[in-house]
């Protein structure tokens, strides 16, 4: 006869190990970690819940794991299978950008070397979410009923709870010691010198420089139309006080002047608006935008200095700053959508 006592029947569910529960909990956790990071980068607008704080909850929730993830990994370094080197750079890719991510929280610094704060925050980020691929590519985990069971949201709960307790503390002592981080936008930046365009931080999207245009030789092609910046005076400007919020954390309030582009572009039956820059960068605009946007020549009372993209830029209030095109050369109406674009530029 058959010891029934030591065989487990069909019915009985299958047992969880602390590995297997914690490598399911980061590969729900990461993904939502680089979701919400992606998020931050693309509001402009003040939401009910600020993605910038869910992704520092988030993050925080994947540092509590790192006692028991910490454990799989050197048993599996003890293996010597090839893939060990893979949860290794994992590993310390989610470090760096944990750390990262708390000090530019604290603002105590912008710049690490020839790298900001946040090209720093983002790199590991992005090189954790390669490693995550690979990792799961040699260690493939299924997800199984009984992962969602009552007790599996009990944990999830109570590790969401410790880690907005962690972030609520975090927040409270950046508040007490006074340290720049103490005053944040809802985007997670910090302020830089707000109506005082001399202290405002000049930044360009990855591999742009900043050209040297002479005034006497720039041309805007507005839909077919060639204006220079004489052309421009012609035309009726306005003030706008609007703030520039750039995804290298930091935002700064500043008073522009120039022209708004429904004035400069007549769409007709067309539905987006390119704006393009002297250095080939883009971004696509809905033509019902057009009232909401303005091409400025003048930042604080004074014309446009290069760095802030003289001789004239693009001013997208609501919308963060790699939206606000610099240098900008010319502005052609499409049939294409405006949501036909990448989410954010490549280069």
């Amino acid at each position: 006869m058959e010891d029934l006592g030591h065989r487990r029947s069909d019915s009985t569910p299958p047992r969880r190990s602390s590995g297997r529960r914690t490598n399911l909990a980061l590969a729900v956790l990461l993904p939502l970690v680089v979701f919400t990071g992606a998020l931050s980068f693309a509001v402009g607008v003040d939401l009910q819940v600020d993605p910038a704080a869910v992704h520092g909850v988030l993050a925080l929730a994947v540092a509590l794991l790192t006692p028991w993830k910490s454990a799989i990994v050197r048993r599996g370094l003890r293996r010597r299978r090839p893939s060990r080197f893979i949860s290794a750079t994992l590993g310390t890719l989610v470090a760096v950008a944990l750390l990262s991510g708390l000090v530019q929280a604290a603002g105590w610094t912008d710049r690490v070397g020839p790298l900001t704060l946040m090209q720093i925050h983002v790199g590991a980020g992005i090189g954790a979410v390669v490693m995550v691929w690979l990792h799961y590519r040699s260690h493939p985990v299924r997800f199984r009923r009984i992962d969602f069971d009552r007790r599996a949201f009990l944990r999830s709960a109570g590790l969401a709870g410790l880690a907005a307790v962690v972030w609520g503390t975090w927040e409270s002592a950046v508040r007490a010691a006074g340290w720049p981080g103490s005053v944040r936008r809802f985007t997670g930046s910090h302020e830089r010198g707000s109506h005082d365009p001399r202290r405002m931080p000049v930044t360009s999207w990855f591999n742009d420089s900043t050209p040297r245009i002479p005034a006497s030789e720039w041309r805007l092609r507005a839909d077919g139309e060639e204006l220079g910046l004489s052309d421009l005076d012609l035309l009726p400007r306005e003030r706008v006080t609007a703030i520039l919020d750039c995804t290298g954390g930091w935002y700064s309030e500043q008073i522009w002047e120039g022209i708004r582009l429904d004035r400069l572009i007549e769409p007709g039956e067309a539905r987006s608006v390119v704006v393009r820059s002297q250095t080939g960068y883009q971004r696509r605009f809905p033509v019902s935008d057009l009232s909401h946007l303005w091409l400025a020549i003048h930042l604080g009372g004074a014309p446009l200095s290069p760095g802030h993209g003289f001789p004239a830029r693009l001013v997208a209030p609501g919308r963060r700053g790699f939206w606000w095109v610099k240098w900008v050369v010319e502005m052609e109406t499409s049939q294409r959508p405006s949501w036909l674009q990448l989410p954010f530029p490549p280069t």
